[in-house]
């Protein structure tokens, strides 16, 4: 169905970011606001930078908490902008010094949200670029291959290595995941110090909103 030019309008001025609030933490599914607003969810292993990138986006350093303490995240934490769609900051995966109790409670928490939660629109995946294809991230973005999760990549962190070793990185991750999945989801390359991607990502959120 088309779109009339109002409603266009009214998407476009979307993603000029006017205010970004906490909305709240939920700390199982069940917490989870009953919200009708569009989410766009931010997921990784532990100190790859989403809180970072979430502040980058929203044009906000102190919107979302940023920790030198990795798995300081322990609830899903809302953020509405414009009062007309929401990021979501979900724990991080992978910190080996939580509890086993807690990695167990994480999974079957994030799990259900990545599942269940009707008004996801896409989990951004965060992966650091620095790195060569870690097992445990291509782990878990063939599980939202098997599960039907919309996501996309984010690779962060692309100013602290040289751009060569980024897109090998990028490059290594995208052919490891064709033993899996056919096609390949939307890529993007981060800096929170260089605001690179912030404008690529808000495109994007703005394409599905449209879409």
């Amino acid at each position: 169905m088309a779109h009339s030019l109002p409603q266009v309008l009214d998407f476009l001025e979307t993603v000029k970011i006017q205010s970004a609030i906490f909305e709240r933490g939920a700390a199982s599914f069940d917490d989870c606001p009953d919200s009708r607003f569009p989410e766009f969810a931010f997921i990784g292993r532990s100190n790859v930078g989403k809180s970072s990138l979430i502040n980058l986006l929203a044009g906000s350093e102190g919107l979302a908490r940023v920790s030198g303490n990795p798995g300081r995240t322990r609830e899903i934490n809302f953020f509405t902008v414009n009062d007309q769609w929401s990021l979501v900051d979900l724990p991080g995966y992978g910190y080996a010094k939580v509890s086993k109790a807690d990695r167990e409670r994480f999974q079957e928490f994030i799990a259900a949200y990545l599942i269940e939660r009707e008004n996801l629109f896409c989990a951004f995946v965060l992966i650091d670029s620095r790195h060569s294809p870690q097992r445990i991230d291509l782990e878990f973005v063939q599980w939202l291959v098997e599960g039907g999760v919309p996501f996309a990549l984010v690779f962060t962190k692309a100013d602290k290595s040289k751009p060569a070793v980024a897109r090998k990185n990028v490059t290594l991750f995208l052919d490891a995941m064709k033993a899996w999945s056919e096609g390949e989801p939307a890529v993007f390359m981060t800096s929170a110090k260089t605001r690179e991607g912030r404008k690529e990502i808000l495109d994007f959120i703005e394409n599905a909103l449209l879409g």
